[in-house]
Parts: structure tokens; sequence; C-alpha cells
């Protein structure tokens, strides 16, 4: 096969599903990941969105469990996972070792689970939301057609019995998001004491304090030998400590510094008040924004709140544009359905919560607006990556309001860049918005006991005491 991945120590099963997938040249995080996984080593890989990071850990993974046979597993388990036991529960049994039956082109797929008994995964992909597992699912599944292997995808949101059946039929890869795979967990449908391979996907939100307690369960219940793979777009300094404890001697793959944000993206600041966010979004999507006479097909807008998404989409709708709207409390068909129809272009803005700030893969999405500033630095960077993927160049405005400008300032402190003002030609601004300093600082001041009021007075420059149009 004519195809560069060859190189990289990828078998002929595995270059079929690259071929499926349509690939044919790697990305830099793939051609540096890939032959360090298939060695067995830890690895910690940044690289920004968009990059392909989902293939450099599924595709040596894939290969790495293919043909492994299942150790006989233990009377009792050597973690319990739930806190406690019920008197109707029963204790676990000891199983029969399962047997693997011979999959296409070689490969050995596990075989189907014997009713009652629980799923025993090879590898475990742990991801923080439902849309980027579905992502992964569907490009490991694409491999595994080719390889014999199976891969299951378990999650908050689907049904738990149709979960079920897919786990008895058998499981190579299980991807799952941690609150859906510890209730399997607890009830004993699977048993993480075979899991050769773990990778902690978005792992800056894995290993936060939001997620921590729950991976730090699910990592329990998994051999303490194994090969830990940890990827995302940004590494932050504070889950080093995690990192350390979790991975023996890892190797480190950094495409990106920390807080790096892609070049195809063309950043746009937009000082604005709050009364005239509405005012600009429309005014931006009809116009064209940076790009004037041109229609944005896919627009992705960004706010904090559920409630805001809520608002905002209904007065979009309300002046006569083509909306759907993503975030947690919605149904997952309806976040579904509102994705697809958003990938189609059957809708022309999709309103979202950060929920699809992380690992989403649509093409062709012309712009992102940060309808409300990020409080998090980090969530920019994934939040703008979702346009200008694959080489192309796409636009990321943020709406910068008064009383928003200490997130915006966190935001170029991380990235060590400022982000460029722009208005857009003919929108009437209100007075009461303030205009950014062009000479402001992107190296966060040190602040001691005595510097308040000092560094009050030069936060917007010379004249600028009083704040004014600027800070």
């Amino acid at each position: 096969m004519d195809n560069a991945f060859a190189e990289l120590g990828l078998n002929e099963q595995i270059l079929a599903g690259v071929e499926s997938l349509c690939f044919t040249q790697p990305t830099p995080v793939q051609e540096q990941a890939i032959p360090l996984v298939l060695e067995g080593r830890d690895l910690v890989a940044s690289a920004q969105t968009g990059t392909g990071k989902t293939a450099a850990f599924a595709l040596p993974t894939l290969q790495r469990i293919m043909g492994i046979t299942l150790d006989e597993p233990p009377a009792q388990p050597q973690e319990p996972v739930a806190e406690a036991q019920t008197e109707a529960e029963e204790a676990p049994k000891p199983r029969r070792r399962r047997r693997r039956r011979r999959g296409k082109g070689g490969a050995e797929a596990s075989a189907p689970v014997a009713s009652g008994e629980p799923a025993r995964p090879l590898a475990l992909v742990v991801t923080p939301t439902r849309e980027l597992a579905q992502q992964i699912e569907r490009v490991v599944t694409t491999v595994c057609q080719h390889t014999g292997q199976r891969s299951v995808i378990v999650m908050g949101g689907a049904k738990f019995d149709r979960q079920l059946k897919a786990l008895a039929r058998g499981c190579d890869l299980l991807v799952a998001t941690p609150g859906r795979l510890i209730d399997l967990m607890e009830h004993r449908h699977v048993d993480l004491g075979q899991v050769r391979i773990l990778v902690l996907d978005e792992a800056d939100r894995m290993l936060d304090m939001g997620f921590w307690p729950s991976v730090r369960r699910i990592v329990q219940a998994l051999p303490k030998k194994r090969q830990n793979l940890l990827f995302s777009a940004t590494i932050p300094p504070s889950i080093k400590g995690t990192i350390d404890a979790m991975l023996t001697d890892p190797a480190t793959v950094e495409i990106a510094r920390v807080g790096e944000t892609a070049d195809t993206v063309e950043e746009h600041l937009c000082p604005v008040t709050q009364g005239q966010k509405t005012q600009l979004l429309q005014a931006l999507v009809q116009t064209g924004g940076a790009e004037p006479g041109t229609t944005p097909e896919r627009v992705l807008v960004f706010c904090r709140t559920k409630h805001r998404v809520d608002d905002v989409s209904k007065t979009l709708k309300g002046a006569g544009l083509k909306v759907e709207v993503m975030h947690a409390d919605r149904p997952q068909k309806a976040r579904d359905k509102a994705l697809e129809r958003f990938r189609e272009g059957q809708v022309q803005l999709l309103v979202a919560t950060d929920v699809m700030s992380r690992g989403i893969d649509v093409s062709g999405i012309d712009a992102v607006v940060n309808f409300d500033v990020p409080m998090d630095p980090e969530d920019y960077v994934h939040r703008i990556g979702r346009t200008g993927r694959a080489g192309a160049t796409g636009h990321a405005y943020t709406f910068v309001a008064p009383d928003e400008i200490s997130p915006l300032r966190e935001i170029e402190y991380f990235t060590k860049k400022l982000v460029p003002v722009w208005d857009l030609p003919g929108f009437a601004y209100d007075d009461a918005r303030i205009v950014p300093n062009p000479s402001r600082s992107t190296s966060k001041p040190t602040r001691t006991m005595f510097s308040g009021s000092k560094s009050r007075r030069g936060f917007g420059g010379p004249n600028s005491g009083r704040f004014g149009r600027h800070y």
C-alpha cells in the first residue's frame, strides 16, 4: 500500500482501516505518537485541536491488543468498585477462561460473553463528553471492520439495555464517559481487570477537579501494570503532579506549546455591551463578518450557561435564522439530531455550551463566536479550535463586555498573545462598551500586598486611570 502510515509500524489490517478512513498522510502528532505507542511507552501528547489525535491513539492501541488472550479472571476483584454490596447482590463467581475466535485478516476477536458475565475489555478510552465518545467510536469501528475486533461505546443519555447487549457480544476496546462506565462497573457488567492500555482523551479535563474523583475510581479498578496514554490540546502545569503519579517514564509529544492556538484561525476581539451582543451576532452572520459579502454556512456559538443558550437561540429564531441547540439538559437524541443537522448544513447556527468545545469534528465550520468569554482560558483554545480545521482558514470572534475583562485578560496571559480588536463595519456600537488598550501586556503582573492601587493606575495605559473607553 502506497501510504505513509505504513512507515510508522502499523500492520496490514490497521492500514486497511486507515485506507477506509481516507487517511493518506499522517499528521505531526500521528507521526510522532504512533511509533511510541507501538513500543509500549506511556505517553503524554499535546497538539492543537483538529490535528488527528483520535487516530494517533486509536490505531496503535488496536494493533497492540490484537491477538491477546484473556487471563484467568480472579475469583474476587482485587479492588471493589462499589462502596458497599447489598444483600440482594451476589458475589461474583469465578469465570471460565474465554476462548477467542479468529476474526477477519487473522486477528482474534472477542467471543460473546456468557449471560451474566461481565465484559473484560483489553483497552479503555475514557473521554469527557458523549459527542466525543461517538466521534472516537466512529474511527475505531471503521478500523475494527478490518481487524475483526469489537469496540463498544457506553455513555450517559443512551439506552442502558442496548449497551448491555453490545457488551454481551464481546468487547476488545471500550470507549466510555466516566459516569456511565462507573454505573456499569457497580452493577458488574464491566470488569476492568484485563485492561492493557488506558487512554485518557482530553486529559486536561479528565484530570481536573471536576472529573478526577470519577477518573480516580476508574483507575483504581485497573491493573497496576498497564500502558497509559494521555492526549489533549492543552496539558496545563496544574495536572503535572497527577500525571507524574499515574505514568511511568512517559514519552512526550508536544506539537504546540501550552496555550498556543492554531495558526489557521483568525482571531477577532469584539468589544460590545451585554445588551448589544445578540444584535452584533445577527449583524455578523448577515454581513459575513470579516469576510464581507459572504454568507457563513456554519457558525458555532458558545455561551456560558444552558439558560443563556436557550435565551440566545430563541432570539435568533425570532429573527428568522435557522438555529439548533446543544447543552447537557437536552436529550441525547436531540443532541445527535442537532449535530447532524448542523453537520449537513440544514441549520446555519449551532448555539452550545462547552459540551461542544471538546473534540467535536465537524468539517466546514466557517466561524466560532464566543458569545460569552469563557472563564477557563483552556476552554478558549478548545472552542476556537472547532474552526480552521484540516488546513482550512476559520474565524473566531470573541464578544467581550465590560464585566468580562478579567477572564479575557487571563486568556491573553495563557496564550501569550493579544486578541486583535475588530469592529464590524457599519454597526452602531453603544458608547458604554470598553475598548482594549493596544499596548496592554501579555505577561501577568506579579501582585504584592502593597501593589493594589499602583497596579490599577497602570492597568490600561498612561491615561486610563478612570478606564474611560479603554482598559
